[in-house]
């Protein structure tokens, strides 16, 4: 069977680390696991926000968000290169000659410093009381930054996470009420670099790995087998 060309997100590579078998039988087979539901008002509060962000960078501003949390970076000002990166299709990528795989990703949003470091910026909306910074929310950052150092910027090796918090307590009244956080955290691209080559290799062998044994779908299988 002829392999198909590589291409990684990172949500492959989260995948890849959550359970190697299921990610061989993703990207070697198209066995995917079943998708989670849709949400909806999560993708219609990123559009929105994308919107937002974008009126601020046109006008040259800073966003409020940035100014309350004293972060001293601009927006991106390319939008036309930003709006590239945002598409599905496109994203921001890099090849591997090497590896012969690429690695891509689909930003919401890019800092700019005055130092001329660039640093991704990720819209999170959540109904939790107190944000969390997910392991999987730490891999995209860190594989950001990476593919912004692989294009040729500088970065500062952080990323933002700006989380939009449904605010329960003060009513609904027709529009829904956020409250507003930004966490900064610190990047590692290296570790990045290391999980790409670890999951190209795996996609190289004829045979699966063995499911992760915290894996549901691979238990759910130990079940079915064993009726």
């Amino acid at each position: 069977m002829e392999q198909k060309p590589i291409k990684l997100s990172p949500s492959s590579l989260n995948l890849f680390l959550e359970c190697p078998c299921c990610f061989w039988l993703d990207k070697r087979l198209g066995i995917k696991r079943p998708p989670p539901y849709p949400y909806g008002l999560n993708i219609a509060v990123d559009i929105l926000l994308k919107k937002e962000f974008d009126k601020y960078r046109a006008k040259e501003e800073p966003h409020p968000l940035l100014v309350a949390n004293k972060i001293s970076a601009k927006l991106f000002s390319d939008q036309k290169l930003l709006n590239k990166w945002r598409n599905n299709f496109e994203g921001i990528r890099y090849y591997d000659s090497e590896l012969r795989g690429t690695l891509f990703g689909v930003v919401d949003d890019i800092l700019e410093f005055p130092d001329g470091s660039l640093a991704p910026l990720d819209y999170k909306t959540t109904g939790s009381t107190v944000p969390k910074v997910y392991d999987r929310f730490q891999l995209q950052m860190d594989t950001y930054t990476l593919l912004l150092k692989k294009n040729g910027y500088k970065t500062s090796k952080k990323g933002y996470l700006a989380f939009y918090v449904v605010d329960k307590e003060n009513g609904f009244g027709d529009r829904l009420p956020f409250k507003k956080e930004l966490h900064e955290i610190e990047t590692n691209p290296l570790g990045i670099m290391e999980i790409f080559k670890d999951a190209i290799s795996l996609l190289k062998n004829m045979d699966p790995p063995p499911h992760s044994p915290d894996c549901p779908f691979g238990r759910w299988l130990n079940q079915v087998n064993n009726i």
